[in-house]
């Protein structure tokens, strides 16, 4: 069982990145990390901190159910990608994470998906 996001185009040609639903909270946490502030911390993730407390163009996916709620408008897939591209353009020291191959390699997949949905004026969907 995981999780696959994916256009909402109907074409099941089209891209997509999928995760387990643990790998998929970890690379939450990674991503929350890189915007400076802990995920656990946040509300709805265990903690207390509400999510306008943050400034991020990433909150529509960081604090997006797993598998449920709205899809992600194209609109909203658009403001992530510049940032999302900039996370993984970073250059990190080889003793950053051990899973950081696996989290560049996921950003870029989801960079990919996010432009098709911006390209084909799609929203993005959770299942």
């Amino acid at each position: 069982m995981g999780l696959v996001l994916f256009p909402g185009d109907d074409d099941t040609g089209s891209p997509d990145v999928c995760w387990s639903y643990t790998s998929f909270g970890v690379f939450r946490q990674w991503l929350a990390r890189a915007e400076g502030f802990t995920l656990d911390d946040m509300h709805g993730f265990g903690g207390q901190r509400p999510w306008n407390d943050v400034s991020t163009t990433l909150a529509p996916l960081l604090d997006h159910p797993d598998d449920a709620g709205p899809d992600l408008t194209p609109a909203q897939c658009a403001a992530m990608l510049p940032r999302l591209r900039e996370i993984g353009d970073h250059r990190y020291r080889a003793s950053a994470a051990p899973l950081l191959p696996r989290h560049l390699d996921d950003v870029r997949q989801l960079v990919v998906v996010l432009q098709l949905c911006v390209e084909k004026d799609v929203d993005l969907l959770f299942s």
